[in-house]
């Protein structure tokens, strides 16, 4: 079956923990998966990618980084994600377009109409058919994703380093559009343990296979 589900949330909010787990229990269940990210995904979204991550990067106008995550995602979509729902295999997708609409929209401050129309562009109109979104305060957030930099070694990234108060504008922009696409997002306690997360995860997302 043609699934398209994608995970979205803040820094540190554990989607890169949960979606190789719920990846893992859909292909015990003997369902075709593919797990890709945003942005990034393919070989010149990837590259996109660590432009607009780059922690030396020079300081970006919203516009610019706005049309590089379009193009990351125009890229990602005709190469990995349309042909792979054309086969009826389910996509797991760490961000999407809900993400443009909050970093970039509500907490960038730029227009989340014209980015919706410019979104509805590069997908060819093909959204989400289920939005996990891991919500849990900005301040824990960035607590964790700092500490899992540290202890793997890794340089905390250009988004990363923006204030407090961006990352709580993410959250309030997700939380914004969960309210008011109910049928779509499920939003989900990230500050639970790990195994209890991922049990609410299944629950949100083994319906959808029936």
């Amino acid at each position: 079956m043609s699934l398209f589900i994608t995970f979205e949330g803040i820094e540190g909010s554990g989607k890169s923990t949960q979606i190789p787990l719920l990846a893992q229990k859909l292909r015990d269940l003997h369902h075709p998966v593919i797990v890709t990210r945003e942005p990034g995904g393919c070989p010149l979204a990837d590259r996109i990618r660590r432009l607009l991550l780059c922690p030396d990067q020079e300081p970006m106008a919203p516009e610019a980084e706005l049309m590089l995550y379009m193009a990351a995602r125009a890229q990602h979509m005709r190469e990995v994600i349309l042909p792979a729902l054309v086969k009826n295999i389910i996509v797991l997708c760490d961000r999407f377009s809900d993400a443009t609409t909050a970093y970039q929209g509500i907490a960038r401050g730029l227009d989340t109409a014209f980015i919706e129309n410019i979104n509805r562009f590069v997908t060819s109109g093909r959204r989400p058919d289920l939005t996990l979104l891991f919500d849990l305060p900005a301040e824990e957030g960035l607590r964790r994703s700092r500490r899992r930099n540290q202890d793997c070694g890794i340089e905390t990234d250009r988004l990363e380093r923006e204030s407090l108060d961006f990352h709580r504008r993410v959250r309030e922009g997700y939380l914004r559009l969960a309210a008011g696409d109910p049928e779509r997002f499920r939003t989900l306690d990230a500050s639970l343990p790990v195994a209890a997360v991922s049990a609410a995860v299944a629950a949100a997302v083994l319906p959808f296979l029936s």
